[in-house]
């Protein structure tokens, strides 16, 4: 087990109607590795991350958790998970951070981010509430426990639901675009907090518009355009050494 992707995406095909978003995408995510996907608007990254927490429906190819197939029933458009108590397992073992902040209003801080191990995952709130108490101190809002999200910097709301998404104290953390909403300032808050999970050897995948934050902490990148891989390797190959022409001129006009 030690040696079995977390996540494991073999052959993906996924559309939009006539729209072919991804044409046969594989991606491997080991455990306690950080993996990022690069690429322009539309190559398809936000789309994978989805069909990888099941949010999405591919139309063919295989996902596996932990070494376990994802089983389907249905062909093309109508192909859907069949089992759906394996759906809720996959699905609570990997917490997914949004672009937007998704925190509910009507909750505090520490509500927000007590909610789904509580609610979904019946754990004891008193329990839960320790932890979520240490998961926003881990993240630099400790302070912010029982503040409204309204009353927080979008650094601080987003910090809050990557507490939130540790609290269920998942097997892999998915990021799309963490940073994207925000001002440059709040954004190395949430970039410092990326950087040290990654330190600490968690499993990630990161869609990330940030080339410098995909270098510093992935231990492995990949460049999707129109909607395959066009390379991937070692950060230091993909951003230092690119062979791919699209590849070169992606991140020409990214670094300007």
């Amino acid at each position: 087990m030690i040696d079995t992707p977390v996540i494991e995406i073999r052959d993906l095909h996924k559309s939009y109607g006539a729209l072919d978003v991804l044409k046969g995408v594989d991606l491997v995510a080991p455990r306690g590795h950080v993996t990022s996907l690069i690429g322009s608007s539309g190559s398809g990254k936000s789309t994978l991350l989805r069909c990888a927490n099941l949010l999405e429906n591919s139309q063919s190819g295989d996902v596996l958790f932990e070494g376990e197939a994802v089983l389907w029933k249905g062909n093309g458009h109508d192909r859907h998970p069949s089992d759906k108590k394996q759906l809720i397992r996959i699905r609570t073992n990997l917490s997914m951070v949004f672009q937007q902040f998704n925190l509910w209003s009507h909750l505090t801080i520490l509500q927000n981010v007590m909610e789904a191990p509580v609610t979904v995952l019946k754990r004891d709130p008193v329990e839960v509430e320790e932890k979520g108490r240490a998961y926003l101190d881990k993240v630099g809002i400790g302070d912010k426990c029982d503040a409204w999200p309204a009353e927080l910097s979008g650094g601080q709301q987003q910090r809050a639901a990557i507490a939130r998404a540790l609290c269920m104290e998942p097997r892999a953390l998915l990021f799309d675009e963490p940073t994207s909403a925000l001002d440059p300032e709040l954004e190395q808050e949430v970039i410092q907090v990326i950087k040290a999970l990654a330190e600490e050897g968690r499993t990630m995948i990161i869609v990330t518009h940030d080339m410098g934050l995909a270098r510093d902490v992935s231990d492995h990148t990949i460049f999707l355009h129109q909607g395959l891989v066009e390379e991937e390797g070692l950060p230091d190959a993909v951003f230092g050494a690119p062979k791919s022409t699209r590849l070169q001129q992606f991140l020409s006009a990214v670094s300007h």
